[in-house]
């Protein structure tokens, strides 16, 4: 399977601007399965949702749905959505045949008040796309292996974020650590450029089950990437190396 990564630079506040550069650097890289943009891609991390939250079925999700139509290709990221009263910070994974599946963001980012402005999400979603298992996820996530540990039912994590210069070093190696210990790929795609409040590089980058780097996006630039990962590889080192097998059980309680 072949994914690409987008490692774009959202136009504050300005969806319109933001899907056009997106489409632009989708165009210039065809022929993925799947396509990951990073959180909130098409305005930027902002803590207005009343500004920028759209309804569900608004026109960011229905640009998702034509592009991934268009290319035959999954399109994934996250988008601020208002639900019933309450706003989302809401990851699609969006197919070509029009179906969609929807993560909201578990962990919020309580340093930047987040907490204050969107409701959190209250279950894991694992997609299947193409013989592939994924686990969504948005970028503070990165930080509570528990949420996203393996039980044996995905093969991928696909985080998007919005992650600062100020922390990147913690992504950095927080990627690697996420598969080596669930011994899985996993995709990182974050933004780059600048909001108000921070200013971002980039470090988009791909990860085996090992933890070694297979791809990484140049950083302080819009560019894209791609990767492919080998599922039947990752069957054989799961089998010869069975650490899964040895994890603790545990329940998590949803408060």
């Amino acid at each position: 399977m072949k994914i690409t990564m987008i490692q774009s630079a959202p136009t504050w506040a300005d969806a319109e601007a933001s899907l056009a550069r997106v489409e632009q650097m989708i165009a210039v890289a065809p022929t993925a399965d799947v396509y990951v943009l990073p959180e909130m891609f098409a305005t930027g991390f902002c803590m207005q949702p009343e500004r920028i939250a759209q309804p569900e079925g608004g026109t960011i999700l229905s640009a998702m749905k034509r592009l991934s139509a268009h290319y035959g290709a999954a399109i994934v990221g996250s988008v601020a959505v208002a639900d019933g009263g309450k706003s989302y910070n809401r990851m699609y994974f969006v197919r070509p045949d029009g179906t969609v599946d929807r993560y909201d963001k578990r962990h919020l980012f309580t340093y930047s008040g987040e907490h204050e402005h969107y409701a959190r999400g209250e279950s894991r979603c694992i997609v299947e796309f193409r013989g592939v298992r994924f686990l969504l996820q948005v970028c503070y996530d990165l930080r509570f292996p528990v949420w996203s540990r393996n039980r044996g039912d995905y093969d991928a994590i696909i985080y998007v974020a919005s992650w600062p210069v100020a922390r990147i070093s913690a992504w950095d190696a927080l990627l690697p650590a996420r598969a080596i210990e669930n011994q899985c790929y996993v995709v990182g795609v974050n933004r780059t450029g600048d909001d108000p409040a921070c200013s971002y590089s980039g470090h988009s980058m791909a990860i085996d089950p090992r933890g070694n780097v297979m791809a990484r996006c140049d950083d302080n630039c819009e560019t894209t990437q791609s990767v492919y990962i080998d599922i039947e590889s990752l069957r054989r080192f799961r089998a010869k190396f069975p650490v899964l097998a040895d994890a603790d059980p545990f329940a998590i309680v949803i408060k």
